[in-house]
């Protein structure tokens, strides 16, 4: 299995997909989602869960900051600016919702783009196939999702790219 993305030119990811972009919510969370494609998944498969996450957020905010997640979708596409209006997949809360970010949960429950304050970040895309649905709310949390997935995960696969201050 593998990922690709139109959202990645020469290593980073483009402006629009996160602060300085021209999509945001209403408290100012970059909002234009990030397109991807999932290929040669495992015969199989039952759905798929997808974690964009920031490890490099660590040297700003103490912890890996969680930018997006997925649950239980049945694709292989995903379109651009697609996680405002999905309906056939969960979205779970984005680190935007942590003490940090003070955003409700509702609002922290899409794609919540790049911000990165202090230096140039890597973001990773990380999905992974499923032998099960998982069933999850929407607003569901990291570590919801984490022990949910725990003995179904038939393979994965991750990109990255950077975005700078």
């Amino acid at each position: 299995m593998f990922i690709t993305s139109s959202a990645i030119k020469n290593g980073a990811f483009e402006d629009k997909y996160g602060k300085r972009g021209n999509q945001f919510s209403p408290n100012g969370m970059p909002t234009y989602s990030i397109p991807f494609e999932i290929h040669q998944a495992p015969e199989h498969t039952q759905s798929f869960v997808v974690v964009l996450e920031d490890k490099d957020a660590i040297t700003a905010s103490g912890f890996v900051w969680i930018h997006w997640l997925i649950a239980d979708l049945k694709r292989t596409k995903i379109e651009e600016n697609e996680s405002q209006t999905a309906t056939d997949y969960a979205q779970g809360a984005n680190s935007w919702a942590s003490k940090l970010g003070q955003f409700d949960i509702q609002e922290a429950s899409f794609y919540g783009g790049m911000a990165p304050p202090n230096c140039l970040h890597r973001y990773e895309l990380i999905v992974y196939a499923l032998d099960t649905e998982l069933n999850l709310s929407s607003g569901f949390r990291f570590n919801d999702l984490h022990f949910a997935m725990q003995g179904h995960i038939l393979a994965q696969a991750s990109i990255m790219g950077t975005y700078d201050v």
